[in-house]
């Protein structure tokens, strides 16, 4: 398993301190880690990742309908996305309203960020069945946000990666993939390029 496959599921499985242990356990781990001088590394505050985000954008989306048959046949939309901000930046809201060959299309994102893992989720949900998807989670490193999870298609266990790139004040990518071979290769499914709405 390649370091990355590692990332993710530990990612999917709960992220850092998700292995439970017991009272006992904890306590000897605690005592003996105390016992031996460490420099630990500040964990990075990560509550205003999507401060970007904030405002109204236009976007043009691909969406690719075959991604795991190497296919491909897509369908384009063109839309707005509304984002603001809830809890002073620790979560946002972004709504997205899409026009493309099968009519008008909404979606709402839910972002959430917890301050003890240091992460973030991203809850979706669109207008036609008004029921969320398995969570995302994941961080930003380096001016670029990566999060996971893992779902069921067709019969088939699938991990999902949600990109965010090339951010800008003004622009920003987003892309959605999905991997049947526990993340060696990604199939792009929804691909976003998204510009700042000017007043």
């Amino acid at each position: 398993m390649t370091a990355t496959q590692k990332l993710i599921v530990l990612m999917i499985f709960g992220g850092p301190g998700a292995i439970a242990c017991s009272h006992r356990a904890c306590a000897a781990d605690t005592a003996a880690a105390s016992s031996v001088p460490t420099t630990q590394a500040a964990v990075r505050d990560g509550q205003h990742d999507f401060d970007f985000n904030l405002g109204v954008w236009r976007t043009h989306i691909r969406r690719v309908l075959d991604p795991l048959s190497g296919g491909t046949h897509s369908m384009e939309l063109n839309g707005t996305v509304s984002v603001r901000k809830v809890w002073d930046g620790r979560a946002w809201l972004e709504e997205i309203e899409a026009d493309g060959p099968n009519g008008h299309w909404e979606g709402m994102t839910l972002f959430l960020y917890n301050p003890q893992a240091h992460q973030w989720s991203q809850n979706f949900a669109d207008s036609q069945n008004g029921v969320a998807t398995t969570p995302l989670i994941g961080e930003f490193k380096n001016g670029r946000g990566e999060l996971f999870s893992q779902d069921t298609r067709g019969g088939r266990t699938l991990l999902i990666r949600a990109v965010w790139s090339d951010i800008t004040p003004d622009a920003h990518h987003f892309e959605e993939s999905y991997s049947d071979d526990g993340g060696k290769t990604w199939a792009p499914v929804f691909i976003a390029s998204l510009t700042r709405e000017k007043s």
